[in-house]
């Protein structure tokens, strides 16, 4: 499907270099982000109510080449295995044969060309889906290799110069999304490999014959055209069946949730923590809707004008629930795949609430608590009671993540 070392080879040869900076800042700046990502653990937990991960987690401090090459190796631990099933469906060319070897190094280019992109604008992300460490135990095939909290440092650096913030205070800003995403994803046990499913089923759903292939070409034609006009589907959206279109409206969902929460926590903490957190956001909000014309057409081709509109919605959502019910109820969300919010539900608080909410209120009404216990509670993130901690499994492929806008 794609050719890996191309990939990486392409996006690193064509990412942009990163700001200047010595050698002692640059040590300075890696020190900080490593403690912070430390500190900011506790602030998480209070405000979400999750338990989080025991023993913390991995943290990666990374330049642009290192987030790459990171991004590669989660992309081949989800599609190396799809790949494969897709040949022993007989939907793919077997490997070694001229068109395998000719496309995979097209998309291997393309791919490569994203990633480049992409290198210059994240700012931080969590890393869902690692490759197994070699010289750990083998695992079980239940088990999964713990997620990678992971900091790009050279954009960190450019952003917070660009706003004219306080440069410890962006950088544990940053540093309160990526462990939201942790704590997510290590509190609540079954959230990692729902999100993993999707993504399968989202690939697998893909039209192979040649007329539906070529019609997804025109509909790609269609996009980018419509993005240089300034509007149009992205380029995603345009190549899905209608079997994707429905796996991604849950995708989305799901994804627009962990977003919205990790950008409502950022703010959440307050000033106590991030004292100068409503200049920051203020300015941070502004940055990413500006940019030049041929940005914002890029932007739109490749869907990122939707995942900051994930940001947003998925923020208003949290705000919305919190305000009105609390944090515990809002939690509910953690119970189950059936208790996130439907893509509509997200920008209509108040359906959730009524079907989600409202449903465990009646359970604890009835004699039952939210897990069926006969004793009222709140339901934790694995739908046990009172927030007690999950079955820890986390990660992340796509990347969870902060994005410059």
């Amino acid at each position: 499907m794609i050719d890996w070392n191309v990939a990486t080879s392409t996006a690193v040869r064509w990412a942009r270099p990163g700001p200047v900076v010595s050698m002692a800042e640059a040590r300075k700046v890696v020190a900080e982000l490593r403690r912070l990502a430390d500190s900011v653990q506790d602030p998480v937990r209070e405000v979400t109510g999750l338990p989080g991960s025991p023993e913390g987690g991995r943290v990666a401090v990374v330049d642009r080449p290192g987030w790459i090459r990171a991004n590669v190796d989660g992309f081949r631990v989800v599609l190396d295995p799809l790949a494969e099933h897709m040949r022993e469906r007989g939907a793919a060319p077997a490997p070694g044969s001229v068109m395998t070897a000719v496309g995979s190094r097209v998309t291997g280019m393309q791919a490569g060309l994203i990633l480049a992109y992409l290198a210059g604008r994240v700012l931080g992300q969590y890393e869902l889906f690692l490759p197994p460490d070699p010289d750990a135990p083998e695992p079980s095939p239940s088990d999964a290799p713990a997620g990678r909290l992971t900091l790009v440092a050279p954009n960190i650096v450019m952003v917070e110069r660009e706003l004219g913030v306080d440069p410890h205070d962006f950088r544990r800003w940053v540093c309160l999304h990526e462990e939201t995403h942790r704590t997510q994803f290590t509190s609540v046990h079954w959230l990692r490999p729902y999100v993993q499913q999707q993504m399968t089923e989202f690939l697998l759903a893909s039209d192979l014959d040649p007329a539906s292939i070529l019609d997804r070409i025109r509909s790609a034609a269609d996009a980018v055209a419509g993005a240089v006009r300034g509007g149009g589907e992205s380029l995603i959206e345009a190549i899905q069946t209608p079997r994707q279109r429905e796996i991604l409206d849950r995708l989305t969902a799901v994804m627009t949730l962990v977003e919205g929460h990790g950008d409502y926590v950022m703010d959440a903490v307050g000033p106590m923590v991030v004292p100068s957190v409503a200049e920051i956001r203020a300015k941070f909000s502004a940055r990413r809707v500006s940019g030049g014309r041929i940005e914002q057409a890029i932007r739109r081709v490749l869907g990122i004008d939707l995942k900051m509109k994930q940001y947003e919605q998925g923020s208003q959502f949290v705000k919305a629930v919190v305000d009105e019910a609390g944090m515990a109820t809002f939690n509910l969300v953690w119970t189950s795949p059936q208790t996130l919010p439907t893509r509509e539900e997200i920008t209509s608080p108040r359906t959730w609430l009524d079907r989600v909410a409202g449903r465990a209120a009646g359970d604890r009404t009835l004699g039952g608590g939210p897990n069926g216990s006969g004793s009222p509670g709140t339901a934790g993130p694995d739908g046990g009671p009172d927030g007690g901690p999950g079955n820890p499994e986390g990660g992340r492929a796509d990347g969870s993540g902060t994005a410059a806008g």
